[in-house]
């Protein structure tokens, strides 16, 4: 009997001890690992989708929180002005989820640009969403505070040759970005601020 607990009190010692470990590293990676991502993964997206805005949206970003989730804007200066966002929404695809960054106009609530970031699509084939800038065109200056479809769906996106269901998911993320908007415009307005 004297084992066993013995061997309780051993697991539970060692078990504890992994476990803070294992918390202490990831939250010293966290920060690290945010800063790779926005350089590597979200920041050619961010950079394309407010191209020639006098800032550097990468530095000049706020966060909103929304429920339990917290959400990262990154802020586009024109003519003096900041009056643009980026920000990620996602949708679902053929190969799992679709991440985007859409940018969105505070002047006139359209459409900026899209860019996909993340994605697990058929190379070659639902891939293009991310690469072929003539399906990305598609969603500028439509209003970022309506659902987006596919032509098939009674929409006015045409889908990618073979690859509808990645097209879906992509007016799906953008779809989910609008309903982020219009959920936290009053508080994108009102962080916007810090910048003008």
């Amino acid at each position: 009997m004297r084992e066993i607990i013995k061997m309780i009190v051993v697991l539970t010692v060692l078990s504890s001890f992994s476990g803070g470990l294992l918390a202490a590293i990831r939250g010293g990676t966290k920060d690290k690992i945010e800063t790779q991502q926005l350089l590597f993964v979200k920041g050619p997206a961010i950079r394309s989708i407010l191209e020639g805005c006098s800032n550097d949206p990468i530095v000049d970003r706020f966060k909103i929180k929304d429920g339990d989730i917290e959400r990262s804007f990154f802020v586009g200066i024109f003519d003096g002005k900041a009056n643009a966002v980026a920000f990620e929404g996602t949708g679902k695809g053929f190969g799992g989820n679709i991440g985007l960054m859409v940018g969105v106009s505070l002047d006139n609530d359209n459409i900026i640009d899209i860019g996909v970031t993340t994605h697990s699509e058929t190379p070659g084939i639902g891939s293009k969403a991310k690469t072929d800038p003539r399906f990305s065109n598609q969603f500028k200056g439509l209003a970022a505070v309506e659902p987006c479809k596919v032509k098939p769906d009674g929409g006015e996106i045409d889908s990618i040759s073979g690859a509808t269901v990645t097209s879906r998911g992509v007016c799906g993320g953008v779809s989910n970005a609008a309903e982020i908007y219009k959920r936290l415009k009053p508080q994108i307005a009102e962080k916007i601020k810090e910048f003008n």
